[in-house]
């Protein structure tokens, strides 16, 4: 059969396919654990599910306009209003099927053939994959576990040419869960806007960011400069709404118009029962935030220590999201050379699901989600440490 050129290149979502072949292994009888998919283990907050069920009541199952309610899209301008003191108008939403569509969207629109777009590693896997699908360059800057798996203004300009467009940033990151600093934000939004470059800014994580760290955004560099920065958000994590699908754009209203066409010659809106859940979210009562928080803080604190108590691994502290990413590299063997080799022998030999860094690039390291009950995740890394150390 024949397949487009573009597609023959497109790899699969190493995350989804590491989970399919964990539930391959279950259905086989094999005990498994999965820490390789980002989803929180708490349920969707009930004042939520409550505000779907009235939408299903009330009728509210119809075609909604492209970009969203206009309520739903002022709550998300409301959303930066309450937590960064930015007036964001709900001409500046796009709201998507997650921030995934949103990031699609926004490429698809920013990118000319050729163009090449900086993206720091280790990346979210979809980034790569979607610039190319966009007839754009992806060019990956090399971070160090020293530095915190953080670029900076001397690494990015290296990198840059005059075909540099876009650069992509992503704080809490996925997959290291280590974050920019607001002063390292500011930096690289100052250099940007004096190389011309547009900053994608994927904040889909910023409510889960721990202390002593404290949140930070390109939100006030957005209401400067709109026309230079575009920010991405998402319910997905923050109030554990990953089936639900629902993502935003910030943007110039231009820029929301040209996503809007995109989408609207592919998915159109989102649920319309979405959309009144993820006002009820953006407009309530957020103490499932706080609640998860604290989880997840106890959670990170108690892997840390015995990740980094496996000879030859290192591993950098986390100030957000729910990920750690450890380099694992001093357990690379002839027959087992890689992040993709390792995986594949713990969902074997510990019955433990990992994602390979390789998917992040970098293929030093592999993803542990803490995003399980702690007595699960205790479990789940003891087995792994058994097969590395042999103990």
């Amino acid at each position: 059969m024949r397949i487009s050129d573009r597609l023959k290149k497109l790899k699969p979502s190493a995350t989804l396919a590491v989970n399919a072949k964990a539930q391959e292994l279950k259905a086989q009888g094999r005990e498994v654990v999965s820490l390789a998919v980002g989803e929180p283990d708490f349920g969707t907050p009930l004042h939520v599910r409550e505000a779907a069920k009235k939408a299903i009541d009330e009728g509210f199952t119809r075609y909604t306009p492209v970009p969203g309610i206009p309520d739903l899209r002022a709550a998300v301008g409301g959303y930066y209003g309450q937590f960064y003191g930015v007036c964001a108008k709900g001409e500046n939403v796009v709201v998507s099927t997650g921030g995934k569509q949103a990031l699609y969207n926004l490429l698809m629109a920013l990118i000319n053939p050729g163009d090449e777009v900086l993206i720091p590693a280790p990346y979210w896997v979809s980034y790569p994959p979607m610039v190319e699908l966009a007839d754009g360059v992806p060019v990956i800057i090399p971070t160090t576990p020293e530095n915190g798996f953080l670029t900076n203004v001397r690494d990015l300009e290296a990198m840059s040419s005059p075909r540099t467009s876009v650069l992509i940033l992503n704080t809490p990151s996925n997959p290291t869960g280590c974050h920019y600093p607001q002063e390292a934000l500011d930096e690289i939004a100052r250099w940007a806007r004096a190389r011309g470059i547009f900053i994608i800014s994927d904040e889909v994580y910023d409510r889960l960011v721990y202390e002593p760290a404290k949140p930070s955004t390109l939100a006030h560099h957005w209401h400067r400069h709109p026309e230079s920065i575009a920010l991405v958000g998402a319910l997905s994590k923050s109030f554990c709404m990953t089936g639900w699908r629902m993502g935003w754009a910030l943007a110039h209203p231009d820029l929301v118009k040209a996503c809007a066409k995109i989408q609207g010659q592919s998915t159109s809106n989102i649920t319309s029962i979405t959309q009144k859940a993820a006002i009820a979210a953006l407009t309530g009562p957020w103490d499932l935030v706080d609640e998860m928080r604290a989880a997840f803080v106890r959670r990170r604190d108690m892997a840390l220590p015995i990740i980094r108590s496996w000879p030859g691994v290192t591993c950098p502290t986390p100030d957000g999201a729910f990920y750690l990413f450890p380099v694992v590299d001093a357990y690379y063997t002839p027959e087992m050379p890689d992040s993709a080799a390792l995986c594949t022998r713990l969902l074997e030999e510990a019955g433990v699901a990992l994602v390979p860094g390789s998917a992040f690039g970098d293929d030093r390291c592999v993803r542990f989600s803490y995003a399980v009950a702690d007595e699960v995740l205790a479990t789940a890394l003891k087995k792994v440490g058994r097969v590395l150390t042999g103990k």
